[in-house]
């Protein structure tokens, strides 16, 4: 049967029911309008709202025939403005429901934009497109973190900052030497985290300017570090040290290959194109790990700890190990020849189509569209991969197929991520590390922004309880 959505945004069966089951009855409801029936904002058009002409909501609630006039700020309503909708004066009040966020703003931010349907992203304003060609990734990181691209002198006095950060202390790396040799990396990475936390005392100081720029710095510069010696661990391999004469990415590929020549050359454009995927990586709004970031910060964490838990976030499957999953299923298909047996079940609904779709994007993922363009570089150094082969032909199938079209299921960024990264020389266990890295950029300018919000508090929502009612203990012999 097919689905059908409800302006509320929950899916049903249209066969089943002529109405969504999940919505409340006619007689239970509050109806929304306003007294300007000609402004109708973006947000509320697809729910039907109606914003009056003086920037305000009308909200009838049926149960009671009571009127309430809600204030609009940026085109929507204030979740705790929903607490005046009461039956009864000592009433909790109307709270919203919503599991996973799918329809809350937590807070205000400047840092990223999205558009979904457009496919649009832009981090300060800069479209994603112009910042991959024309920057580096430490240049993108002073913008998230600044909120202006650096100057000259300016790149160059950030750059010498962060690689004088770089060294982990001796000690660090003796609690790395306790992971058994075949511990994740990944849970090495957030562990190690969240013990830096124990050799930087200061940092619990959140509400200090200076202290926390310095503690951002540390993380910039070390996160490579932690990375590569996690490698390194899970190889039986000796640790490298940074090497501050080059760059970011020079310097992490540096410290993961270096073996007994004196002096590794990383190839400059596999290099580029590792500064282009860390661009690409480096933020995403409100997502998983950024929701845990600020929860965690809200409550004055240190930096260290709190994204130690963005970190953790971000090594669930769901998060951040969509891209390896793309790798195991082009391995599943094993060639060019089986993908259309291959799109048969899947149309099926036995099989997955992994790295296609986005809960946020509904048309092509922008950063897929960069990726594509740089995996042909990074080929052109390396040789040809049967896995691209498969990947391309699949695009081209399912991008074909109205199957696909119909539900929005577009490639995403980790449909060629995970092809590039094999082909940088890094294995499928290191994905979510290297997705990491430059995300910490994103969680830090996210969790700078939280600290510098006065109407952010610590976080606590509400839940809907569904539990019994005051039940009495029996007593007992």
């Amino acid at each position: 049967m097919a689905q059908v959505q409800c302006p509320n945004g929950h899916l049903y069966e249209q066969v089943t029911h002529s109405a969504c089951p999940s919505c409340p009855a006619p007689e239970q409801a509050a109806s929304f309008s306003g007294s300007d029936a000609q402004t109708v904002l973006p947000a509320q058009a697809a729910s039907g709202l109606r914003a009056s002409g003086d920037s305000t909501l009308t909200v009838t609630d049926n149960r009671t025939a009571q009127t309430y006039t809600l204030p609009l700020q940026d085109g929507n309503i204030r979740a705790l403005d929903l607490r005046r909708i009461k039956v009864h004066p000592d009433d909790f009040g109307m709270v919203s429901y919503d599991p996973a966020y799918l329809n809350t703003a937590a807070c205000k931010s400047s840092i990223t934009f999205i558009d979904g349907d457009k496919g649009i992203l832009r981090y300060r304003g800069y479209a994603i497109e112009d910042l991959a060609e024309k920057c580096n990734f430490l240049e993108v990181a002073y913008l998230l973190l600044l909120g202006e691209l650096p100057t000259e002198a300016e790149s160059k006095e950030w750059e010498y900052k962060i690689q004088h950060h770089t060294m982990l202390h001796e000690n660090a790396k003796k609690f790395m030497d306790g992971f058994h040799h075949n511990a994740h990396p990944m849970g090495m990475l957030v562990s190690t985290i969240a013990a830096l936390s124990t050799f930087y005392p200061k940092a619990r100081h959140v509400t200090d300017p200076d202290e926390r720029m310095l503690n951002v710095l540390r993380l910039i510069a070390k996160m490579p570090t932690m990375a590569a010696y996690a490698y390194r661990h899970s190889r039986g391999f000796p640790y490298v040290y940074p090497d501050n004469s080059l760059s970011y990415t020079q310097n992490f590929m540096n410290m993961l290959w270096q073996m007994t020549e004196p002096n590794y050359v990383v190839n400059p454009s596999l290099a580029r194109a590792l500064d282009v995927l860390f661009i690409l990586h480096a933020d995403h709004e409100q997502n998983c790990g950024t929701t845990v970031m600020r929860c965690v910060g809200s409550a004055q964490a240190d930096p260290f700890l709190t994204m130690a838990a963005a970190a953790a976030a971000l090594a669930g499957p769901l998060h951040g190990g969509a891209n390896e999953e793309v790798i195991k299923m082009l391995d599943e298909i094993g060639s060019v020849d089986h993908i259309p047996a291959y799109i048969r079940r899947v149309k099926a609904g036995e099989l997955k189509l992994m790295g296609f779709g986005h809960r946020v994007y509904k048309s092509y993922d922008p950063r897929a569209s960069i990726i594509k363009k740089a995996a042909d570089e990074v080929f052109a150094v390396t040789g040809s991969n049967r896995r691209l082969d498969i990947a391309l032909e699949l695009e081209r199938i399912a991008l074909q197929d109205d199957y696909f079209m119909r539900r929005n299921l577009y490639p995403n960024v980790d449909f060629y991520s995970g092809i590039m990264y094999q082909a940088l020389g890094f294995a499928p266990e290191m994905f979510t590390v290297l997705f990491a890295i430059p995300r910490t950029v994103g969680w830090l300018a996210q969790w700078q922004e939280m600290l510098e919000d006065p109407e952010q508090k610590i976080a606590r929502p509400r839940q809907v309880y569904t539990g019994p009612e005051l039940r009495k203990l029996a007593s007992h012999p």
